[in-house]
């Protein structure tokens, strides 16, 4: 079956998965109940289900740059502190912490963008907006140049640079089935000192 955005949008919605596991189960399935079936197999459905639960113990995932220019630390939040402790959070804390170092995400989430940020973006895609263009497809438009928005600026909804063919939220339902937990990246703060004009080779 194609994976369309129309049904990557509806499946996203009634499974809170990321895209990547989305569109891999729709382009393998029949039908959206099948996608969905496929995904509740894998244990990402089930994983989505924890969004709701509280994570309130955690662990912090630090990047320093070889060239001490560049430093990242990064907060994931676990729903009990055993889980926090594990490897697989350490790890993924830490390659969270690099992913930062790595991209230039402002946003832990679609949910943290500020509301008069993300309807300016909103209007400079309408004001764009080719002639002629029905309300329907100007709406997919729309929609299209938000979600670039979204994997510039919102750290789940970026490729990892490890796997461009993994979202970070890809990984982070991955993590929530095998642990068996809610997980989330709570907040980050990236410092990085500018090179000088003289050292970059501008002028």
């Amino acid at each position: 079956m194609e994976a369309t955005l129309d049904l990557i949008k509806e499946l996203r919605q009634r499974t809170g998965v990321g895209v990547s596991a989305v569109k891999e189960a729709l382009e393998t399935s029949n039908s959206i109940d099948e996608a969905i079936n496929h995904l509740r197999e894998k244990g990402l459905a089930k994983a989505a289900k924890r969004a709701g639960r509280e994570a309130t113990n955690g662990i912090i995932g630090m990047y320093l740059h070889t060239d001490k220019r560049t430093a990242v630390i990064v907060e994931v939040a676990t729903e009990t502190d055993f889980s926090a402790r594990s490897q697989d959070i350490q790890d993924f804390a830490n390659q969270m912490a690099l992913q930062l170092a790595a991209v230039n995400a402002q946003y832990v989430s679609i949910e943290a963008i500020p509301p008069e940020v993300l309807e300016n973006e909103r209007n400079l895609a309408m004001a764009n907006l080719p002639e002629g263009k029905s309300a329907e497809m100007a709406d997919k438009i729309v929609q299209g140049r938000l979600e670039k928005f979204y994997k510039d600026t919102v750290i789940t909804h970026q490729a990892l640079f490890t796997d461009e063919n993994r979202t970070v939220a890809d990984y982070l339902s991955e993590l929530t089935a095998k642990i068996g937990e809610k997980i989330e990246i709570t907040r980050f703060a990236k410092l990085q000192i500018a090179m000088p004009a003289t050292q970059s080779g501008l002028v």
